[in-house]
């Protein structure tokens, strides 16, 4: 399957130096929604912009729909949506205001789509954008990112600010909009872990401005465990570590890891291990996360400096 969305090696460093983004390697295939997630500061605005076109990277390039959209034209602009984190939509303007103006820059343009999202989301279509409360007002920049029939949908934290009942009624319209859109492609960042399950296939994990992570949420959640060996002697045996563990944490006879699972021997040979009891956990993807960004476990800690990396497929 063609990529929509690429990235080779690339890197933007602002001053300080604060290094967002790192050695990027990205490739996003059509129709997937694809979840950025990391700790704050760990490069997924910068990403954005840099896919976007609004900064330029220090060295390598992106590519959206085959296209540099520092470089891009209206034919393919048009094409493309963003929903910054920090919006700025002139609050002078009513809703429908905004959807009159954004009519003459989208050809795709979806007026029964806007109007729908509107009253689904109870925004006010003739208030003033100043009027509207802080989440009524993401609501009305989304609203009109999707009524522009895009693409490539990009959207930085959209549900910052929404309630939980706006925040799931948000996340319908989406998946609504993305059912009659065939091929729409989604790069979604943000901080609900919960939310994101709910909509995403793809999951990359960025940290310290590394992509860390690049894969199916299928496959992540079908292959990732929590395994937890219980020796019957006072301490683990020396040197002992749990196959396929990205990193293993120790209190006194108990060792505990995440563990990425490729094939069936490694859950095997545990459990026919002698003078030891193993127990297996499913996991969701915000334990997931939390682990990834887990530094000491509460007990004694093996972790490599390598993290192990992920491949989108």
């Amino acid at each position: 399957m063609a990529s929509t969305i690429t990235a080779r090696d690339l890197t933007k460093t602002f001053k300080g130096p604060v290094v967002a983004v790192t050695g990027m390697d990205l490739d996003i295939p059509e129709g997937a929604v694809f979840g950025l997630i990391g700790r704050n500061g760990a490069g997924k605005t910068t990403t954005l912009r840099l896919l976007m076109g609004l900064i330029r990277p220090d060295s390598g390039c992106c590519q959206v729909l085959g296209n540099d959209m520092i470089a891009a034209g209206s034919q393919v602009r048009q094409k493309v949506a963003y929903v910054a984190q920090s919006l700025q939509l002139p609050g002078w303007m009513s809703v429908e205001d905004l959807c009159r103006c954004h009519r003459h820059y989208y050809s795709l343009w979806d007026d029964d789509l806007a109007g729908r999202l509107a009253r689904q989301w109870e925004v006010p279509y003739a208030r003033p954008v100043s009027q509207l409360s802080g989440g009524q007002q993401r609501q009305a920049a989304i609203l009109l990112a999707l009524a522009a029939r895009p693409r490539v949908l990009l959207l930085d934290e959209p549900a910052a600010g929404l309630d939980l009942v706006a925040r799931r009624e948000l996340l319908s319209g989406l998946v609504d909009a993305l059912c009659q859109e065939e091929g729409c492609t989604v790069v979604l960042s943000t901080h609900l872990i919960g939310d994101l399950e709910r909509v995403a296939d793809h999951i990359g994990i960025m940290d310290r401005g590394r992509l860390t992570a690049c894969v199916r949420l299928e496959e992540l959640l079908q292959t990732t465990r929590r395994v937890q060996v219980v020796f019957d002697q006072s301490e683990v045996p020396e040197g002992f570590t749990i196959p396929g563990a990205r990193s293993c944490h120790v209190r006194g006879p108990v060792i505990s890891a995440v563990v990425r699972l490729t094939e069936a021997e490694q859950l095997r040979r545990l459990r026919e291990m002698p003078g030891a009891r193993v127990n297996i956990f499913s996991m969701n993807l915000e334990d997931i996360f939390l682990d990834w960004f887990d530094r000491d476990g509460g007990g004694r800690s093996m972790v490599s400096d390598d993290q192990e990396d992920f491949s989108l497929s």
